[in-house]
């Protein structure tokens, strides 16, 4: 996938574990240069330690989002095993941070409250995971119905919430059926790099994972500047694109005009909170 999306040559063949070390390659999209990092394949016990296992999540953990490779002619197994892996590391896949608030005192014992009736945990269950942890005095605060497993990854507070995609790889190799029912399952694209089938849908997936938007910018009295964009992230707001052109331009921000779909009518004049979207124009007004 690496040398067919991008310009750099990774090491295939028809064996398994066949790269070795972490490439990385470049994929031009949209105007903005993603970077992909092949990481060597990990098997099962690699939290352990197993096959230098260790190293290569310690990459994915540092990642915006991970494209999960999975071979379509083995059906689930692959993805089972990859995802058990990295949960045990510390790295949980498309789920959100639990709302839970957690803060440890200097004193006054457990504070255990919650804003809906909770299903899952007790306020028993609560105290003896925290005295597990050696932790006697605590606010805790459940805005959200969490299990015991997701106050300790907050009690923890080491854990990694990454997008992820699964690529399932080599669909010309199955039958429509197989393929149309791993397409229907979450977060799933299926894909063929050899015959180059259906690449552009999962270039698209990504970005949309990546929540990344454009914002092209505009001169007084010129054209905006189509072949020129930046590159920023889904709910920026116009404060973040004046520090991204130059950090001394929100100091001196008067106002700013916008053309595009973040506007109730185009051009409109907006403040430094205005939230931008996708391929917007900005104009930005100094004092």
């Amino acid at each position: 996938m690496l040398s067919t999306l991008t310009k750099t040559q990774s090491e295939a063949a028809a064996y398994e574990f066949t790269t070795l070390t972490c490439i990385p390659g470049v994929i031009e999209y949209k105007g903005a240069n993603i970077q992909l990092l092949d990481l060597p394949g990990i098997i099962e016990g690699a939290a352990q330690g197993k096959g230098r296992g260790r190293q290569v999540i310690a990459v994915a953990r540092t990642a915006d989002l991970i494209l999960m490779m999975c071979d379509a002619t083995k059906g689930d197994l692959q993805k089972g095993l990859l995802e058990k892996e990295l949960e045990s590391v510390g790295i949980r896949l498309n789920r959100r941070k639990p709302n839970i608030y957690f803060k440890i005192k200097k004193g006054g014992g457990i504070a255990f409250n919650s804003t809906l009736t909770l299903t899952k945990v007790d306020e028993k269950l609560v105290q003896m995971i925290l005295h597990e942890y050696k932790i006697f005095n605590a606010e805790v605060l459940f805005r959200d119905d969490c299990t015991a497993d997701e106050l300790i990854d907050v009690i923890s507070g080491n854990r990694v919430y990454l997008p992820c995609l699964y690529v399932y790889n080599k669909i010309d190799q199955i039958s429509m059926e197989e393929v149309d029912r791993i397409a229907r399952q979450p977060f799933s694209v299926v894909v063929s790099c050899n015959m180059e089938l259906n690449l552009d849908y999962m270039l698209e997936k990504m970005w949309e994972y990546l929540s990344l938007i454009r914002v092209y910018t505009k001169k007084p009295g010129q054209p905006p500047d189509f072949d020129d964009c930046l590159i920023l992230r889904r709910g920026c707001s116009v404060e973040h694109v004046c520090h991204t052109i130059h950090r001394t331009l929100a100091a001196v921000f008067k106002y700013a005009i916008v053309w595009g779909t973040s506007t109730k009518y185009s051009p409109q004049r907006v403040g430094i909170s205005h939230i931008m979207n996708d391929e917007d124009v900005i104009q930005v007004i100094k004092k």
